[in-house]
């Protein structure tokens, strides 16, 4: 009785010393806390022109362009990327291993059963008088249930769990960044398709004109009014710009073929869609930069690097939790006996429940060096995280002050085109009534087409300037594909 009693006294106690460490749940380690990084107040360089400092909506940015077609490709490309397949599929990943650590709180039980069939030797009986000269044998039948149940007392499997939700968050903004990349991309290959189509029709008309003054120059030469040296430059000149055309045609079919693999398509597949030429799409509105601090916000890289600070900080303190004992309770019950027949009586029922405790006294520093790489490893992810915002930073002012500076470059060109077409009629006019020689035509018509060729490749550079500006900016991802629910 006395023995009985003072068990039940030692039970009581220890499920009061539970019920307080439950209510007073420690936390271990260190408390994340969100990241505020010193950031500028504005952006070194914004062209009114083109960029507005307040912060507006640039979820779907491709839309300002105005080209259905290129639309049509980004929505293509985010049903069916294979980079964007990839992410979903980790995010699953994530999500499935969030579950486990969340089912790690709470108990488990598990069923079993078991045949054992022995044999006694005479000998071991020899104390309490022997069955026969060699022994004897005996079955053992038993099935039942085992529980388990891990009391978090100092809160490892809830920092555990922790640390798994902020990798599903890192997960989800991974996911959200090839979003913003697959985007990108898709339009700059877009925009490169349509830069070498148009430069294809630039060198055919330059090519066209250029053969016309060849012709011209050979009649002059039959008539005797211009040396054979001005038809062989004529003629050097229309072969020189032909050869520049399959070149430009390979550009442009490349062009075509990375949109389908961006795509998930066979290399060909677009090809009756993009054949036709089409114009160079061009942003007709201001884009809203906003402020720095806004990239915070908006950007996913930056978002992931922080969730990954998240984890971190958590998994310091899962590593932490392991310095403190561990609390289980424990239980079985079921039946067992030497006859299969009798094996469900009630009377061969068993059972057992009882609380456990572990503590780990020494391990030769082995706890203490996992904290300390725990804790490298957040080092790690908060250098990462500021890597990761200044490259933030740099992408953005990048974009800004190239977008701003060709938007100049592109004025002073649209003026030497039409600069150098005054100059090759002035020529022309003048070869044909023999009041200048071949050399001012045959630089005219260069001087033309290398400024026509040098526009459209500055349309290029404007266009894609932006495409940049837009990721770099963090548009594109709020569209649906990928979601918060960290379930």
């Amino acid at each position: 009785m006395f023995g009985k009693s003072r068990g039940l006294r030692w039970v009581k106690g220890f499920c009061m010393a539970l019920l307080v460490g439950i209510c007073g749940c420690m936390t271990p380690g260190p408390v994340y806390q969100p990241q505020h990084p010193d950031l500028p107040a504005a952006w070194s360089t914004v062209d009114d022109n083109h960029f507005a400092e307040h912060t507006g909506e640039i979820s779907r940015w491709w839309e300002n362009f105005n080209d259905p077609i290129l639309c049509s490709l980004i929505e293509q490309a985010f049903a069916s990327n294979p980079g964007l397949r990839l992410a979903e599929a980790r995010l699953r990943e994530a999500r499935a291993a969030r579950r486990g650590f969340v089912a790690a709180e709470g108990p488990s039980v598990s069923a079993g059963g078991s045949y054992r069939r022995s044999h006694t030797s005479a000998g071991a009986n020899s104390g309490s008088g022997s069955t026969g000269s060699d022994g004897y044998d005996a079955n053992q039948y038993q099935a039942g249930f085992d529980a388990s149940w891990e009391l978090d007392i100092f809160g490892g499997l809830k920092r555990s769990v922790e640390a798994a939700d902020a990798d599903v968050q890192a997960q989800v903004e991974a996911g959200r960044d090839v979003m913003v990349s697959v985007a990108a991309e898709v339009a700059a290959s877009y925009i490169d398709l349509r830069t070498y189509q148009q430069r294809v029709l630039v060198a055919k008309s330059a090519l066209e004109t250029q053969k016309k003054t060849a012709s011209l120059t050979r009649k002059r030469y039959e008539a005797g009014l211009v040396t054979r040296l001005d038809l062989v430059n004529a003629e050097a000149q229309v072969a020189s710009t032909e050869s520049q055309i399959p070149a430009l045609e390979v550009g442009a079919r490349q062009a075509m073929f990375a949109l389908a693999i961006l795509m998930g398509k066979a290399p060909a597949d677009l090809d009756a869609m993009l054949t036709a030429v089409s114009g160079i799409p061009a942003a007709l509105v201001q884009v809203p930069v906003g402020v720095p601090s806004d990239l915070c916000r908006r950007r996913p890289d930056i978002r992931q690097a922080e969730a990954a600070i998240h984890a971190a900080t958590a998994r310091v303190g899962v590593a932490t939790a392991d310095l403190f004992p561990k609390f289980y309770l424990t239980g079985s019950a079921g039946y067992q006996n030497t006859s299969a027949s009798s094996l469900v009586d009630w009377s061969s029922r068993f059972w057992s429940i009882g609380p456990s405790v572990s503590w780990p006294l020494f391990d030769s520093g082995k706890i203490r060096s996992n904290i300390a790489v725990r804790e490298a490893q957040q080092e790690q992810a908060v250098i990462g995280y500021r890597q990761t915002v200044l490259a933030a930073l740099q992408e953005v002012e990048n974009a800004l002050v190239a977008a701003s500076r060709e938007g100049i470059r592109q004025d002073a060109l649209r003026k030497s085109v039409d600069a150098n077409r005054k100059s090759l009629d002035l020529s022309l006019q003048l070869y044909s009534g023999g009041q200048t020689d071949f050399l001012s035509v045959l630089q005219a018509q260069r001087a033309l087409y290398t400024a026509e060729d040098n526009l459209y490749q500055s349309f290029r550079t404007v266009s894609t300037q932006l495409v940049a500006l837009y990721k770099a900016l963090g548009g594109g991802w709020d569209v649906g594909a990928i979601h918060e629910s960290p379930l």
